[in-house]
């Protein structure tokens, strides 16, 4: 019993201890980043899609945490691969031809 009250108590208190050792501008940028995490998962029900905008606004301020900090996010450094695995897949694609190739003329008699 005094285990259960006691632990969740140790553990704030070096939360807390942690937040006083961090500066400012890494706090802000935290902030930041769960406001719009905290948007983006308002605007939906099921899994988050977050457009194009998000995710270039997340990945910008994602590179401002601290690496610890970076890994309990809805934007991970893999997920942020695979967005840019994304676009170079969507910018870079060529037209698959169906069937075979046309035979020429002279062949073909």
């Amino acid at each position: 019993m005094l285990f259960r009250l006691l632990y969740p108590l140790v553990v704030r208190v070096f939360g807390w201890s942690v937040l006083l050792t961090r500066g400012c501008a890494s706090k802000e940028v935290e902030i930041l980043v769960l406001r719009h995490e905290v948007a983006v998962l308002r605007r939906q029900v099921a899994r988050p899609r977050p457009n194009w905008a998000d995710q270039a606004l997340l990945a910008a301020l994602a590179r401002r945490l601290p690496a610890r900090l970076r890994l309990h996010r809805i934007v991970t450094p893999g997920t942020l691969l695979a967005w840019h695995r994304g676009l170079v897949k969507k910018k870079w694609t060529y037209p698959v031809k169906q069937g075979r190739p046309s035979i020429a003329e002279e062949i073909r008699v």
